[in-house]
């Protein structure tokens, strides 16, 4: 019997698609779900393809591989991962890859990698972007692992995964946990981002007075230049779909509560204990806390409608323009922010990550792919050793063209009652970045005085303390 060359466990819309993908790609693949009739009903729908075959035990599974074994995990994170290794590798050889392509927390990935390789086994963490659609025709790969177990699995991955102007968009991330890692910040970006976009159409909606069908145009628009990306798209997409019932734009009765599984909490987590900025990001995940509050927002409603905001006759041309510049350069901030955590991470965990090759990776197949990834690659390429986006010549440029513009938004915001907090931090961030002298002194006077904890100064050398009481 021929065996497969790749084994996929997990039947979820996330795995069959990828085994389909792998499958069209010539990749004979297996499959195996904990529930048989998951596995029946796929070999039913797909089975007519002659890369893919499936397997109703573990045992039988793990033995129609070939070796070195190559197991693709698409399962829940968390506990459902160790149990099934804790299932596999009794019926594992020395050298089998084990592949995990759900969101695992990056720190249970080093634990796991750590344990697999003791055991005699490569273990390679590896983050999945662009959905249902993605794993279906090609998603943005990064694989967190030795140089070994990659060059072994590079061939298929470079095959399953999007390309972006011909190349593919997966490379070596890093070792253990750095695959699910850059992962994670991907998916804090992705949260910023669609924060940034619905706090556009807020303003839009409900302080320019726009209907739908204007948002739309206007976004779609915009896809058409710099501001170019999947999120953009989707929401014109989205803004011209109607509900099949009410007739009424869908957007209108979708409650305004977002869901979140989690990375995006991890990424804010992570920056707090690496002492990296990431106020956009964390915002964004505020931001779906605050939206989960409908009851306490309603009732909060009804205790201060009372206030009132001026209505001044505004020039939306105007406004609109502005308003294109401040998504853009809040956008810049937020990837600005995700990609110097990213470098930092790497550093700290010894990673030697290359952060103009992530770029690459993330202009096709994931979700917050956008034209301008391929300035920010070229930004890093030219100067590796740039700790921030910021300080790119490019970037500089629009960040300072849209300043005027993005003040005027956020004060408008402010004036209308309409709460903005991604866009506001993304000012914020920006303005406190490029500030030469801050605030810090009188903190630092404070922590002094309360506490003795000391201060630097500006003349001298060394930490100092003042009797300020004496």
């Amino acid at each position: 019997m021929c065996k497969s060359q790749f084994g996929l466990i997990g039947l979820a819309v996330m795995g069959a698609n990828l085994a389909r993908n792998m499958a069209d790609k010539g990749v004979k693949t297996l499959v195996y779900n904990r529930t048989a009739a998951k596995t029946k009903k796929f070999l039913e729908d797909f089975g007519h393809s002659p890369n893919l075959d499936g397997a109703f035990t573990l045992k039988d599974f793990v033995n129609q591989l070939e070796r070195p074994r190559k197991i693709i995990l698409l399962i829940k994170a968390g506990q459902p991962v160790d149990d099934m290794l804790d299932e596999l590798i009794p019926l594992l050889d020395a050298g089998d890859i084990i592949i995990d392509g759900g969101n695992s927390f990056f720190k249970d990935t080093q634990r796991r990698s750590k344990r697999m390789k003791e055991l005699g086994f490569e273990y390679v963490g590896m983050g999945v972007s662009g959905g249902e659609e993605g794993a279906l025709h090609g998603p943005s790969l990064m694989p967190g692992c030795g140089r070994q177990a990659y060059d072994h699995i590079r061939p298929v991955l470079e095959a399953i995964s999007a390309k972006a102007e011909g190349e593919p968009c997966v490379d070596y991330i890093g070792t253990d946990g750095a695959g699910h890692y850059v992962k994670m910040v991907h998916n804090g970006i992705e949260y910023a981002d669609m924060q940034l976009i619905s706090e556009v159409y807020t303003i839009m909606r409900h302080v320019l007075k726009m209907d739908v069908e204007e948002i739309a145009e206007v976004f779609g628009k915009w896809n058409q230049g710099r501001l170019s990306s999947y999120l953009i798209e989707i929401t014109a997409a989205i803004l011209q779909k109607k509900d099949g019932k009410t007739g009424k734009p869908i957007v209108d009765i979708i409650l305004d509560k977002a869901g979140q599984k989690g990375t995006g909490k991890w990424t804010s987590l992570s920056a707090l204990e690496l002492g990296v900025p990431t106020p956009t990001m964390t915002e964004a995940v505020f931001a779906r806390d605050m939206s989960s509050m409908k009851e306490e927002r309603v009732e909060l409603d009804k205790k201060y409608n009372d206030i009132r905001f001026a209505s001044d006759t505004l020039d939306k041309d105007s406004l609109l323009a502005d308003l294109e510049k401040t998504l853009y350069a809040s956008k810049i901030c937020a990837y600005a922010q995700g990609f110097n955590l990213i470098g930092t991470a790497g550093e700290v965990y010894g990673w030697h990550l290359n952060l103009g090759h992530l770029a690459k990776i993330w202009r096709n197949g994931c979700i917050i792919r956008a034209a301008f990834l391929n300035v920010v690659s070229d930004s890093f390429d030219s100067n590796p050793s740039m700790k921030n986006l910021l300080f790119s010549d490019f970037f500089a440029s629009a960040l300072k063209e849209a300043r005027p513009g993005w003040g005027r938004i956020v004060s408008l915001a402010a004036e209308a009652g309409v709460g903005i907090p991604a866009l506001s931090s993304a000012l914020a961030y920006f303005d406190a970045y490029h500030t030469p002298v801050g605030n810090a002194n009188i903190i630092q006077a404070q922590r002094d005085y309360f506490g003795a904890h000391t201060y630097e100064r500006v003349d001298k050398e060394g930490h100092f303390h003042t009797d300020w009481t004496g």
